[in-house]
């Protein structure tokens, strides 16, 4: 049985280049004055969109304070609810930690905040490998709608929306350029 999905159009563009670079500059500052510096921090971008995310931030954070921060990436593939529905064979991807996450404060990245249930699947994910410090949560957009009782420590930018519209993440590395747009049918 084949699902077509329907034909969605650009409602608004709410990030371009520079102001989503902008955002997650804003972004990694945030995490260093929360977290009080680098200290046991560890940034875990959420597969897929969540790692280039992550890297970026990593990378902001290692410019404005002189010092490498650990990155990892976590997949939450087996973690997720909804896994059924997903595929018949869902394909797994690594998670990568590039140390022990006991004792770390670790920044759980990802691109967009809607019903909590992908945080929900990471944070299990996570404790499989140990027990960190302090998790915080970081979202380039909080677009609301939340299932679960999750919130966001660190935002890029906060959207309500519809429930009816997606929230479409371009980015550089995984689709040629950078953007955020609210899509609609």
């Amino acid at each position: 049985m084949l699902l077509f999905a329907p034909e969605m159009n650009i409602k608004k563009r709410l990030l371009d280049s520079a102001r989503m670079a902008r955002a997650i500059r804003r972004m990694a500052i945030e995490i260093v004055e929360k977290n009080r510096g680098t200290d046991d921090l560890m940034i875990v971008g959420i597969r897929s969109r969540g790692v280039p995310i992550g890297e970026r931030i990593a990378k902001e954070i290692e410019q404005m304070e002189g010092l490498p921060v650990p990155f990892g990436i976590i997949d939450i593939t087996l973690y997720r609810d909804d896994l059924t529905t997903i595929a018949p064979q869902p394909v797994v991807k690594p998670t990568k930690l590039p140390e022990p996450i006991d004792d770390k404060v670790v920044v759980l990245v990802d691109d967009v905040l809607y019903t909590g249930r992908t945080v929900r699947a990471a944070l299990d994910a996570l404790i499989d490998f140990g027990r960190p410090k302090a998790v915080m949560l970081a979202v380039l957009v909080d677009r609301g709608h939340r299932e679960l009782p999750i919130h966001a420590d660190v935002i890029g930018k906060t959207v309500p929306t519809d429930a009816e519209e997606v929230i479409k993440v371009k980015l550089e590395e995984t689709d040629g350029e950078d953007e955020v747009l609210i899509m609609e049918k």
